[in-house]
């Protein structure tokens, strides 16, 4: 199992980073070992003091897929979820100033947050989903699928010219704007419309 994570796919997003619109999806990986599931919580890292929230829309593959086209994208996953990518801010900021790879601020332990999943036939349709984040108990972060560059079926066939995507492979879509720094003893809710998707506290 793998997951793999699509960047600067909001453009609210890209504008609170002063980044540069991409002309096709962007994506890094992260291990296995990076996922938090079940709510359980997160244990801020010593090698940072910035981490970041990213709360997005999570896809979870259902059957073995290469040179996927778009056309045919929908039948390589059934349910849709709601994660937290979180980044060190501080090393992310550091390697993007000397052009270097960036999993070193993404791919850490515990940085994939997960937990349940929704058919998709319980929405109408994949392209007006709501979404958001709370912390505290207030709202940070809400955004909507329509608003991503780059839909759900678009992302799974670019990602398929260069990966086969495996059954139970999660693909985390991208974030809105409205990213920030948690702090220990803060706690986390995400939602899919009113639906409760997680809760993950930092420990």
């Amino acid at each position: 199992m793998k997951i793999i994570c699509i960047g600067f796919n909001y453009k609210s997003h890209i504008i609170e980073l002063n980044k540069t619109i991409p002309a096709f999806p962007v994506f890094f990986l992260k291990p296995e070992t990076a996922l938090t599931t079940r709510n359980r919580p997160f244990f801020y890292p010593i090698f940072s003091n910035n981490i970041h929230y990213e709360v997005e829309i999570v896809v979870r593959i259902n059957k073995l897929g290469k040179y996927i086209q778009k056309t045919f994208a929908h039948t390589y996953y059934s349910e849709i979820g709601l994660g937290i990518d979180f980044t060190a801010r501080d090393i992310q900021e550091n390697v993007f100033k000397h052009a270097l790879p960036w999993e070193i601020s993404k791919a850490f332990d515990g940085s994939a947050v997960v937990n349940k999943f929704l058919p998709k036939t319980d929405f109408s349709g994949l392209h007006n989903i709501n979404f958001s984040l709370y912390k505290n108990k207030q709202l940070v972060q809400q955004g909507n699928t329509s608003d991503m560059l780059f839909g759900i079926d678009e992302i799974i066939e670019y990602i398929s010219q260069f990966i086969t995507l495996k059954i139970g492979d999660l693909i985390f879509t991208g974030t809105p704007c409205g990213i920030g720094k948690v702090e220990i003893g803060d706690e986390l809710e995400g939602y899919i419309e009113k639906e409760l998707m997680f809760k993950c506290s930092i420990k």
